[in-house]
């Protein structure tokens, strides 16, 4: 038995050798013919945000995106949500097992959008990505104002109204106008837009929590107008994943009193609730507080179980924030609101269109909300380098949106 343990070693010790050999040489080639990798740490990490400088894109952040959810009524009455979120990811520290994900580009660009029909429960999304290479869409982000692209997708700004365009397949095109109706809101404890996801790993986050929504939506070469309201985060930095940040539960909740929370549960890898959980609450007059996890509850009221994916998420909630008299219900408008992204970001996730009723200071209310669920699914855990290299341009048209 000894003999064989010894002989289990030495191949053991071999694999870890050849393991190592081979990392350090394809470490090498990416040095040689890319340039050293950067750490992307430059002593900003925990700058407080400036505006509107931070809205911009960053050169040396590892991570950044800018997200948009919102709610909208066409001219014939039909209610939809929607979520257009794009990413800059600098891959300087980043592999696939032992390649150095550098040499497929850097920064690498992505993008997501959905659109939920609230009335015919349906649910279509699309997800991109560039590194601007031969068969890639063309994508930036400047550093300079604001504006991003990704092919006919885009992000901009003009005149202190936000301007956004995407897709999906041939017959849906969305284009809308988002004005803020409040100041841009800076969250984490100190009101400085520094938010700690564990000890001394932060990113730079900010919202504008009130948006008024303007523009039209075609679909099979049919135009209608619609307005409505929407809220954007932006989120930027260099943090390290750690055992604490498996996943999260993040809430954004407009309510017809013109008060607007935010709040998220960072869960760790034996889904325990971490203590770097936070939120924010925001006053009607756009005074806002911070939220310690203390702060608020958030309970599953059920789950939903997904056919395509079978990952398990919570499919409802009871959402209360006592200190500011809030006890809230909140019920996605369709179960079915997961996207499937490993061709682009690499992760599933569920982010859905929700409906809010309950009390706040014991008067009814009532409100909308958005709500993503990250985690839930674990194939992100190992994921497969020739799916993300072919997955590109992905659209899921399951069914015709207000078909």
């Amino acid at each position: 038995m000894s003999e064989q343990n010894t002989i289990q070693d030495n191949i053991q010790d071999f694999l870890k050798g050849f393991e190592q050999n081979a990392s350090d040489f394809l470490e090498g080639a990416a040095e040689t013919f890319l340039g050293k990798a950067d750490t992307l740490r430059d002593g900003t990490e925990l700058d407080p945000v400036s505006l509107p400088r931070d809205l911009y894109a960053h050169k040396n952040a590892q991570t950044e995106w800018w997200y948009y959810t919102g709610h909208g009524e066409t001219s014939s009455g039909r209610s939809f949500g929607f979520e257009l979120v794009f990413f800059k990811r600098r891959t300087d520290l980043d592999k696939f097992s032992l390649v150095p994900l550098r040499f497929f580009g850097n920064p690498i660009y992505f993008a997501h959008f959905a659109l939920t029909d609230c009335d015919n429960k349906n649910f279509r999304y699309s997800h991109r990505k560039s590194a601007n290479g031969f068969f890639d869409a063309p994508a930036s982000a400047s550093e300079d104002h604001f504006h991003l692209r990704l092919g006919d997708w885009s992000l901009r700004e003009s005149h202190d109204t936000h301007v956004l365009r995407a897709t999906i397949g041939n017959d849906v095109v969305f284009e809308a106008t988002l004005k803020p109706s409040k100041s841009p809101v800076l969250n984490g404890k100190n009101k400085k837009g520094v938010s700690f996801k564990d000890e001394g790993e932060a990113s730079r986050y900010f919202s504008y929590t009130r948006m008024a929504m303007e523009g039209d939506l075609i679909w099979n070469g049919q135009t209608e107008h619609f307005t409505g309201s929407s809220w954007m985060d932006r989120e930027f930095g260099t943090w390290t994943p750690t055992e604490k940040q498996k996943g999260w539960d993040w809430f954004s909740v407009q309510l017809e009193d013109e008060t607007e929370l935010m709040c998220y549960q960072i869960r760790d890898g034996s889904n325990k609730i971490s203590e770097f959980s936070s939120g924010t609450f925001v006053e009607k007059d756009g005074n806002f507080s911070p939220l310690a996890k203390e702060d608020f509850i958030i309970e599953p009221t059920g789950y939903w179980k997904s056919p395509s994916t079978k990952a398990v998420y919570p499919s409802g909630w009871q959402l209360k924030v006592p200190k500011f008299y809030l006890d809230l219900t909140v019920t996605p408008v369709m179960q079915e609101q997961e996207l499937d992204t490993r061709g682009t970001t690499m992760i599933v996730y569920w982010e859905g269109a929700c409906e809010v009723k309950g009390k706040a200071g014991g008067k009814d209310i009532v409100g909308r909300a958005y709500v993503e669920l990250v985690g839930y699914d674990r194939s992100h855990d190992s994921p497969n380098l020739a799916y993300f290299l072919m997955g590109n341009n992905f659209e899921f048209p399951s069914k015709s949106i207000f078909g």
